[in-house]
């Protein structure tokens, strides 16, 4: 196993007695963009030399009863020339925040969803494509019993949502309860949506393709084996396209697994909390293990040790072709980049 901490940077807390938490990347035209929490409040931070140097964090909004921890936190996307924050509340809403700047100022917050306390799960993901188009999914409250995954939205850059659809019901009436969806830009207004799925007994990720908004393919399974649990491990996954290939890492049992459209998939360790990012190179996938974050790269058959320490990495592909992760550690958040 390879060690590489060292190479980290760490961005210490905003606040001297709240931990930094549940980190979000973006990037595009020449930005790397991260968010993330801190006790009720919502920071953001940006660099423009690839994740080399990072700016003073500024707070984006303040939200009471934000919600922080498993992949509940604030994810951030860059849509042309807008930068959008969405996060959630307890027993409340999904809220988006715009900037046009930046960075600097932003909006007063958008609510996506368009039944009151819908959303109140926290558990969703946002995606925006080269042309700016926009998708937001979540786990849905407003049919009950059970949950269903519902999107939204938008061809201004998050200016406007449209009307929510239903893009998902399983046969069972519920899909995993707890465990947070994934979205990735195909192009032209068409998105992959990742969730985890509740059927007969078994909590296998699922994958559809969206267009606008709205399903635009039938649900389909991932990987070929199951996992038989009557329990929600709240823990998701990532997804992604590369050459025209379905690319999703995902965890079953205690297992982090990596699959192709069509392949059987591939065991890459043992652990939780997996990410996926793509480039020319492949996939990267990085995890939480008790021994701290760790990452697959492709090329190489060896486990890297990011770090000894921390939890829920996350990773985006930058411009300048690099993969860079980021994880909660010791109440700061750390980068690295992954060349």
């Amino acid at each position: 196993m390879l060690f590489l901490a060292a190479l980290a940077l760490h961005l210490a807390p905003v606040s001297p007695t709240l931990p930094n938490a549940q980190p979000s990347l973006a990037a595009a035209n020449g930005m790397v963009a991260m968010v993330f929490g801190n006790g009720e409040s919502i920071w953001f931070t940006r660099s423009a030399d690839n994740a080399r140097t990072w700016a003073t964090p500024s707070r984006v909004a303040e939200l009471p009863k934000l919600l922080l921890g498993r992949h509940r936190g604030p994810k951030v996307v860059i849509a042309g020339n807008a930068i959008l924050v969405s996060a959630a509340a307890t027993e409340s809403d999904l809220f988006c925040w715009r900037s046009t700047d930046g960075g600097r100022t932003w909006s007063k917050p958008a609510t996506i969803n368009d039944v009151p306390k819908s959303a109140r799960e926290g558990l969703q993901a946002m995606s925006a494509d080269a042309d700016g188009l926009v998708a937001a999914v979540w786990l849905d409250d407003r049919i009950t019993p059970g949950k269903r995954l519902w999107g939204a939205f938008s061809n201004d850059r998050g200016a406007t949502w449209s009307k929510n659809v239903m893009l998902y019901e399983s046969p069972g009436r519920t899909i995993c309860e707890c465990c947070h969806p994934s979205l990735a830009p195909l192009g032209k207004g068409d998105f992959a949506v990742m969730w985890r799925n509740a059927v007969d007994g078994s909590r296998d990720f699922y994958w559809m393709r969206l267009h606008e908004g709205r399903p635009a393919s039938v649900a389909s399974k991932l990987g070929t084996g199951t996992w038989k649990l009557e329990a929600c491990p709240m823990d998701g996954g990532g997804i992604a396209m590369r050459g025209g290939t379905i690319v999703s890492a995902w965890r079953r049992d205690k297992e982090i697994f990596l699959a192709e459209d069509g392949r059987t998939e591939v065991l890459l360790g043992l652990g939780k909390d997996p990410a996926l990012a793509v480039n020319s190179k492949g996939p990267y996938v990085a995890w939480s293990t008790p021994e701290g974050i760790v990452a697959r790269v492709p090329g190489s058959m060896e486990v890297t040790r990011l770090s000894a320490a921390g939890g829920f990495p996350v990773l985006t592909a930058m411009p300048d072709g690099a993969i860079l992760a980021a994880w909660e550690e010791n109440g700061s958040l750390a980068t690295r980049r992954l060349d």
